[in-house]
């Protein structure tokens, strides 16, 4: 069992920028492929990042070049780091982990959930 805790969010102003963070429990995270979804208020759950167990990296369009996954292994904790932030952003961000498999988009690919971090963008 893997439990996940975000933290960062907070309030920041379009243009801004912003980092969360996702430690895990545990002491195999590093066979661990991490992502991050988001979800606003009245909208489906959205895929943002994700990033596999080698480093891999993958970004959904709408966030990339802006948006940049990392992991620390050595500190069970994976990051988001959001720059030019826009108010369509805004949103609770939710991290994913999933043992032994791909980098996925896909909501269902992922076994554990955190609870989320509110991400608020004020114009």
């Amino acid at each position: 069992q893997v439990q996940l805790v975000e933290s960062g969010g907070g309030l920041v102003q379009a243009g801004g920028s912003l980092r969360v963070s996702c430690t895990a429990s545990g002491r195999t995270f590093s066979s661990y492929a991490m992502g991050w979804f988001r979800q606003a208020p009245g909208k489906e759950r959205e895929f943002v990042a994700c990033i596999s167990w080698s480093r891999s990296t993958y970004y959904a369009d709408s966030v990339k070049g802006r948006f940049t996954i990392s992991r620390d292994n050595a500190n069970n904790t994976v990051y988001l780091q959001m720059n030019s932030l826009k108010l369509e952003d805004a949103a609770v961000y939710y991290c994913a982990a999933v043992q032994y498999s791909a980098c996925s988009s896909g909501f269902s690919s992922y076994r554990y959930w955190g609870q989320g971090t509110q991400v608020t963008v004020s114009s």
